[in-house]
């Protein structure tokens, strides 16, 4: 619903179905890259990765208002600033419907680390040497293949869990020294906390019993962590456990209540004779139930944005 009383229009596409090939003089930037960018990391990873690959996202453009055959530029600043580099005077794009200049990139999440893991290893199974990898990447051989063995040691059920989020490389270092039972634990206790550093990871692996580590031999408390610390972490981490557990049986039906209800108050909403007794008679709740459905429509964030597509 736009506006209250009134029905959605039904939803036209976001974008043209077909990609277009846009002359390089006819896109116009809607912002500047820092002078500094073009010396910077990712500028050389993406860079690697055209050069490696070609355009794999195209550049999301849309029509300039009053200037006919001019596009503007919403995504891909820094794509399309290495195809000028690299000599293009065409550029492959994606034309939006519309001009809504917000960052797209809010809207897409980075490749996760167990994502990025399993697309090299299927390069791998199709034949591409690890060299190519690693200059697609702009990094050195030896950090492919430590990506390549991501999950070793690793038990499928941790693996799914932390699946889809940006967990560092080195936080499952410590979840190898877990047992698998003690894994998921650890993989639960970063999920409740929104945190995978591998700080956090280390201290989980400080807070665990022995008997749940693949080698208690040669696992050693982080440095300045005492005995007594490191068993006041073991309490603390049990506690959160347990809250997770008592949250989890009913996060999910509440979950599920407020979105039907949701439903149904957008679904009253859509009959006028309603909305108007509501207007006339109770302003405030139709205000609210306004509010309601408009939380209901508004797109969930996603964790990170991110200008480099090319991975």
């Amino acid at each position: 619903m736009t506006e209250l009383g009134k029905t959605l229009p039904s939803k036209q596409p976001g974008f043209e179905p077909t990609l277009r090939q846009i002359p390089v003089p006819a896109i116009l930037l809607v912002k500047q890259l820092p002078k500094s960018f073009p010396k910077s990391r990712k500028y050389a990873q993406i860079a690697a990765s055209i050069r490696e690959a070609g355009l794999i996202e195209p550049l999301v453009v849309a029509r300039a208002p009053g200037q006919d055959g001019m596009f503007i530029l919403l995504d891909g600043h820094v794509r399309l600033h290495v195809l000028k580099e690299m000599g293009h005077e065409v550029v492959t794009c994606l034309l939006a419907t519309d001009d809504e200049s917000f960052t797209y990139n809010k809207r897409i999440s980075r490749l996760a680390t167990i994502q990025e893991h399993k697309m090299i290893l299927r390069a791998i199974e199709r034949g591409v040497p690890e060299a190519r990898i690693a200059a697609a990447l702009n990094v050195d051989v030896a950090r492919v293949r430590r990506k390549r063995t991501l999950l070793n040691g690793i038990c499928p059920e941790a693996e799914e869990l932390l699946k889809a989020k940006h967990c560092p490389a080195n936080s499952f270092r410590s979840l190898r020294k877990m047992k698998p039972l003690r894994q998921i634990q650890a993989a639960e206790l970063m999920i409740a906390a929104n945190n995978y550093t591998v700080a956090y990871s280390e201290a989980i692996l400080a807070a665990t019993d022995p008997k749940d580590l693949v080698d208690p031999a040669v696992n050693k408390a982080p440095p300045g962590v005492t005995r007594e610390q490191a068993e006041r972490m073991k309490d603390e981490m049990a506690s959160l456990q347990k809250n997770i557990k008592l949250l989890e049986g009913t996060l999910g039906p509440d979950h599920l209540r407020l979105v039907v209800a949701g439903r149904y108050v957008e679904r009253l909403l859509t009959n006028e004779r309603i909305n108007r007794y509501l207007e006339k008679n109770h302003g405030d709740i139709l205000g609210e139930f306004g509010r309601i459905v408009v939380g209901l429509s508004r797109p969930e964030p996603s964790s990170e944005g991110r200008d480099a597509s090319e991975k």
